[in-house]
């Protein structure tokens, strides 16, 4: 086996967020839960974006954050994702590179347009996301870097990208050129909603050992394994991957590895401002933990502060120099 030319190389859906504020009333109004994703089409991302209120546009994309926050913790990381040929398709190739992160994804020429999620943010911080998808769930196999993939000591996919049967297939195609290389694969479920969607799959994966290291929070592992006991989630899902991790909010996070668990508290912060994007930096730290050779603790700990420093702020990206917040913290 080669040593790896890429910490990471991830494949998700390319969106660029636009995040504006709102009520709770506003999210009644529109008749979805509160801080849940749903997908979208056309008709009703327009009518949405006509009532939303002043909104700021970032590059969005939940395994594009996760490589976004390791590329500022210092990893060598690549992306692959569909975007069409227009100005957020360019928003998005900008800012991606802009981080350091490798991306040549061809664009996709003509509808639908590149990816979008309009995000209502509430006073207490919760997320609540509407998904248009577009461009982004036609990511054929033919688009993927093969090389890149087999040069990434690790892949990672988010749940997300599962829905649409073209991207669905590439991803199933990405495991393959991996584990021909001999690289681990991290796979995050993304959403209970997701979940509900594509239960039989994502377990059908975890069984057949196609996954090394697979991201959860609460919610998720209780959906996946239906059921209301989180210790008994666990214990069903942790013997079945080399890695468990499962973010717990407030109350920290856990990992299980080998039969062993490990337990951190969350970080603290003044207020949460935004939750977009906690579970990605998360995700961030704890998958550049692992690159760079550190214990499942301190990895644990790194995602942590990432998670803490992108919900302090709007936007799903870090803001702060997260690398020496890390440093400070781990040395």
């Amino acid at each position: 086996m080669t040593e790896p030319r890429l910490d990471i190389v991830a494949i998700g859906n390319a969106i660029v967020d636009v995040i504006a504020q709102a009520d709770d009333a506003f999210i009644a109004n529109e008749g979805v839960a509160k801080g849940s994703m749903r997908l979208i089409d056309t008709e009703t991302a327009t009518g949405l974006y006509g009532r939303m209120g002043q909104a700021i546009e970032a590059s969005g994309g939940s395994a594009a954050n996760t490589v976004a926050g390791a590329a500022a913790l210092g990893r060598r990381c690549g992306f692959i994702g569909q975007v069409a040929q227009d100005q957020l398709g360019e928003v998005f190739v900008h800012d991606i590179r802009a981080l350091g992160v490798e991306f040549a994804t061809p664009a996709r020429e003509g509808e639908p347009p590149t990816a979008r999620c309009l995000i209502l943010v509430t006073p207490d911080g919760q997320r609540t996301m509407n998904t248009y998808l577009g461009a982004s769930q036609f990511l054929p196999a033919e688009a993927l870097d093969r090389d890149m993939i087999a040069s990434a000591a690790i892949l990672y996919l988010e749940g997300y990208l599962w829905d649409p049967a073209e991207p669905r297939a590439a991803m199933q195609t990405a495991i393959r050129i991996a584990r021909d290389a001999g690289r681990k694969v991290a796979f995050t479920l993304s959403d209970a909603f997701c979940i509900e969607r594509h239960r039989d799959d994502f377990k059908a994966l975890i069984a057949d050992g196609a996954i090394d290291i697979l991201f959860a929070n609460e919610t998720e592992i209780l959906s996946l394994n239906q059921t209301e006991d989180f210790e008994a989630a666990v214990a069903a899902t942790a013997g079945q991957v080399e890695t468990l991790v499962v973010t717990r909010s407030e109350k920290g996070a856990i990992a299980v590895r080998g039969g062993e668990r490990f337990t951190v508290p969350a970080q603290p912060i003044d207020a949460v401002v935004d939750t977009t994007g906690a579970g990605d930096l998360f995700a961030a730290g704890f998958l550049a933990g692992q690159a760079e050779g550190r214990s499942v603790v301190d990895s644990l700990t790194m995602g942590a502060i990432a998670a803490a420093e992108v919900i302090s702020h709007f936007g799903p990206r870090p803001v702060a120099d997260i690398k020496a917040l890390v440093a400070r913290k781990l040395g």
